[in-house]
């Protein structure tokens, strides 16, 4: 019986770019599935896969269906182009595969909710990664906030410019920085305070100097449930005084408020005493025990996809859940283009 809990799943890989060398070298992948399967327009880049990490005659071809029907896959790790994710999400579900897909989980809200509601039809798992939720630092801060210790949540604000020169697509694209980087941040909001947005006032712009075609630079105000404000300030095209990737971060509630600076500085006050003065406030030391299993990034996010497989249980990355932070990038695109506040819906 042991044997057949710890079995290895048959998994194909589509979309077998540089992204999917991270998920495939990850002890997760490795304790846990035989690549059965690889998937790409461009044969080459399959093929390169396979002789990395492929099984002994692992199947390689540019037509996902029949490489599911013919390796016999259970699992499906999807690492292609956001615009692909809906049709090989819908395919693998239609043939009884599990699937574990790169962010965002669709290029559209209306294709999105198509591929919840296969899932929950299939009753199979589809969970989307998001690995700045299995990191060490920001498990802190969610446990820091679930504690107390600075009362009630109120505002919560992340600041996020970087400068980086990608080339390629992201240059030629719409709202690139919303589309292609935010909902890390906006997911990461969600995960933090434990509340969804339900509306959102959003302007993007391309300062001077943007090296992008459009919209490098946002920023969002998001009413959130639990009486939340949730304060988006973000560029794609920062030159100097650059953040973390993660954002740093203010967080405040009704007894004091927590700094993170995105990686391991991390600054707590409060008051000092019970008559609530400004002028008596204290720094105090936020425990910094975690789950070391939880905070290996992909690896985690994978293992924990992989065993609710065999446990018949939900990750926290669930479909379900992840819609939410797709609706927020969803929501803050029409709210710039509408040039108001307007609600969020998944």
């Amino acid at each position: 019986m042991a044997k057949h809990k710890n079995r290895k799943f048959k998994t194909v890989l589509v979309g077998c770019g540089s992204m999917s060398s991270a998920w495939l070298s990850s002890k997760a992948a490795k304790n846990n599935i035989d690549m059965v399967g690889f998937v790409d327009l461009i044969p080459a880049a399959a093929e390169k896969r396979a002789e990395e990490f492929g099984d002994a005659g692992a199947i390689i071809g540019t037509n996902l269906k029949n490489v599911i029907v013919e390796s016999g896959a259970e699992i499906l790790f999807d690492v292609s182009i956001p615009e692909a994710h809906y049709q090989n999400t819908m395919t693998a579900l239609s043939l009884g595969l599990h699937v574990m897909g790169e962010k965002p989980m669709a290029d559209t809200m209306p294709r999105a909710r198509k591929m919840v509601a296969a899932a929950k039809k299939s009753n199979r798992i589809y969970a989307v990664i998001q690995n700045r939720r299995y990191l060490k630092d920001i498990q802190i801060v969610k446990s820091a906030i679930q504690s107390g210790v600075i009362g009630s949540i109120h505002t919560i604000q992340s600041d996020f410019f970087l400068g980086p020169h990608f080339g390629g697509f992201r240059d030629a694209m719409d709202h690139p920085l919303l589309l292609d980087m935010a909902i890390h941040t906006f997911d990461a909001a969600r995960y933090i305070t434990g509340a969804d947005a339900q509306s959102v006032f959003c302007k993007a712009f391309n300062p001077e100097g943007s090296w992008y075609a459009h919209g490098a630079s946002a920023n969002a105000i998001f009413e959130m449930n639990k009486g939340i404000s949730y304060i988006y300030n973000g560029s794609w095209c920062a030159i100097g005084q650059n953040t973390s990737w993660e954002s740093t971060w203010r967080v405040m509630g009704t007894k004091g408020a927590i700094l993170w600076d995105g990686g391991d500085v991390l600054n707590c006050e409060v008051y000092s005493s019970k008559n609530k003065s400004p002028s008596k406030l204290k720094s105090i030391k936020i425990p910094k025990k975690v789950n070391r299993s939880k905070i290996l990034g992909h690896d985690s996010n994978i293992q924990e996809f992989i065993d609710a497989v065999r446990k018949k249980t939900k990750p926290m990355t669930y479909c379900v859940d992840n819609i939410k932070s797709l609706a927020m990038v969803d929501g803050a695109i029409k709210s710039d283009k509408a040039g108001r506040m307007i609600p969020i819906t998944d």
